[in-house]
């Protein structure tokens, strides 16, 4: 080879080598290829390949656009699998669910009888002396009436029980508790209800008289906490969630959820409600006076309760309630309208977000007509109706008039409608769980569980909003079809749309340039796959800020 072949050579080396380095110029922690990346942006695209540094997204494009200009030591080949922005619930009790685990467990069972002697195993895993448990369905017992504390009396003389409905609600307490909770048959609760039958208690409490138990039981220490949130971020991040809201929490508990952020201890994202509490009003509202935002952490709303439950015949309707004799049981409010004027009038001022949590019509027209009063209009505050159940038709333009967001839970439609149609009645009940009228307002539906009153993972969620069909695949034809979602309308509200609701769709919600890398990878197509094998789709890993979190 003479020398002017050799000096060809060595310039084309020189060339191929020179480019090569131009184009791979930026590094990156991670790269996600080979995938089907479906990013809820406002455009709906479907990406190949992902870069991300530092937690952030900071490509997201095609596979060779990816993978020529961006080096890393960590690709992730996720052999055309389907990834999704990470899963938010934009409703639960996050911290309830993870305490709950050290409570009996009381779903499933069929009677009273079961009850107890599910009471009787179990072994406490505390030093407070208190039997707890909840998850009890009167709804789904052969005898549907309430039942009595008899029994419970008989094998806890001396300890005291309370054990709590599945909508949490409602409870039946022993009479040792009842004796601790200073509750009689004398004893009046605004805002609740305490039976009593044959001038006798029964046990059976609702709404603030069971508060007025809960109470009185020793609060879960330290450990317990801990122990707790650690259990609950497991399980939610072995179902795909990377964020979620816990609807009403309290300052000690907020506390330790920052100093847990702080041990890098807490990676679950949350935004939280604060309780309507003297307390939490005190430090958060008068004391601080504005929304908390940490990395993990956004503490901006305000949780009210406007009414109870239909399980509980304890939401506050504008009819009677269908299923009872009594034609004056309405249900009833859990504090008297101007109570919530003058607590909302306050959180107006703030920056601070209202989220009221409403089952029947009746309280949802009721805080409609406040929320009125204080919003003007079209308006960016974000208010939220939480559970939106029951609607009346004149209602549904208000949402639309005041910029007022829904959040509901698609699983209570598929679990509670046999229910519903009992407590409503056949014309009624069309108004209840209406995702679609709801949506139809703002063109913007939260989804949430409510987790732990329904199951955590968000794949039940997805079906249920858009098959309308329960686990035992009933019934045949959806309830109430007309108000299912598409299967993309469902996955904007466990994504993007959970995020707006949160004030967070600036952050997390889609997969797009600037966003948190908090993804997931599931074992099959949620969009596609065959109606009938949806709940079938599990998540195969989950990464929070580009971290993994759960997976192999």
């Amino acid at each position: 080879m003479n020398n002017s072949l050799v000096k060809i050579s060595l310039y084309l080396v020189a060339l191929v080598v020179l480019l090569s380095s131009c184009y791979r110029t930026e590094e990156a922690d991670m790269i996600v290829h080979n995938a089907t990346i479906i990013s809820v942006d406002k455009d709906a695209n479907v990406y190949e390949a992902m870069a991300i540094k530092d937690g952030k997204i900071i490509e997201i494009g095609k596979e060779n656009q990816i993978l020529n200009k961006y080096s890393c030591d960590l690709k992730i080949d996720a052999a055309l699998a389907t990834i999704l922005p990470g899963f938010i619930d934009a409703h639960c009790h996050f911290l309830g669910y993870g305490l709950s685990k050290q409570q009996v467990d009381l779903r499933d069972l069929g009677s009273m009888k079961e009850m107890v002697e599910k009471c009787q195993n179990f072994q406490q895993n505390s030093s407070s002396g208190w039997i707890t448990g909840r998850g009890w369905d009167n709804t789904k017992w052969a005898d549907q009436s309430f039942p009595n504390n008899t029994l419970l009396n008989e094998a806890f003389p001396e300890t005291p029980v309370l054990l709590r409905r599945i909508d949490g609600h409602g409870a039946i307490a022993n009479q040792k508790a009842l004796d601790l909770a200073g509750i009689t048959d004398t004893t009046l609760i605004e805002g609740g209800h305490i039976e009593i039958l044959e001038g006798k208690l029964t046990g059976i409490l609702m709404d603030n008289a069971v508060d007025k138990v809960l109470a009185v039981i020793p609060e879960a220490n330290l450990e317990q906490k801990r122990n707790a949130i650690h259990i609950a971020q497991k399980d939610c991040f072995e179902k795909g969630l990377t964020t979620v809201t816990d609807a009403g929490l309290n300052k000690d508990d907020i506390l330790l959820l920052q100093q847990l952020e702080k041990e890098k201890f807490l990676k679950m994202k949350m935004y939280i409600m604060i309780s309507d509490n003297k307390e939490n009003f005190d430090y958060f509202i008068d004391s601080i006076g504005q929304p908390i935002t940490t990395e993990r952490l956004n503490i901006r709303g305000v949780k009210f309760y406007g009414d109870g439950s239909l399980g509980s015949r304890s939401a506050c309707l504008i009819q009677p309630y269908s299923d009872v004799s009594d034609s004056t049981n309405f249900g009833f409010l859990r504090q008297n309208p101007s109570y919530f004027d003058k607590k909302i009038n306050k959180v107006a001022k703030t920056d601070f977000q209202v989220c009221t949590h409403c089952i029947g019509d009746s309280a949802a027209r009721v805080i409609l007509d406040i929320y009125g009063e204080h919003l003007e209009g079209f308006n960016d505050r974000r208010w939220r109706i939480e559970h939106a159940q029951v609607i009346n038709p004149q209602d549904f333009e208000e949402f639309r008039k005041y910029s007022i967001l829904p959040s509901v839970q698609p699983t209570h439609a598929t679990s509670d409608m046999a229910g519903a149609i009992n407590r409503l009645g056949p014309n009624r009940v069309k108004n209840s769980y209406a995702y679609k009228d709801l949506l139809d307002q703002n063109g913007i539906i939260a989804l949430g569980t409510d987790f732990p009153i329904e199951n955590i993972n968000p794949i039940e969620t997805f079906y249920a909003a858009v098959a309308r069909i329960n686990k035992l695949n009933e019934p045949m034809l959806g309830f109430q079809k007309e108000n299912a979602l598409t299967r993309w309308e469902a996955l904007q509200g466990m994504t993007i749309w959970a995020a707006m609701a949160n004030f967070e769709e600036k952050s997390k919600g889609s997969l797009e340039v600037g966003k948190d890398a908090d993804f997931i990878i599931l074992s099959q197509d949620l969009m596609s796959v065959p109606e009938e094998n949806i709940l079938t789709t599990f998540v195969t890993a989950t990464y929070v800020n580009g971290e993994k979190v759960f997976g192999k």
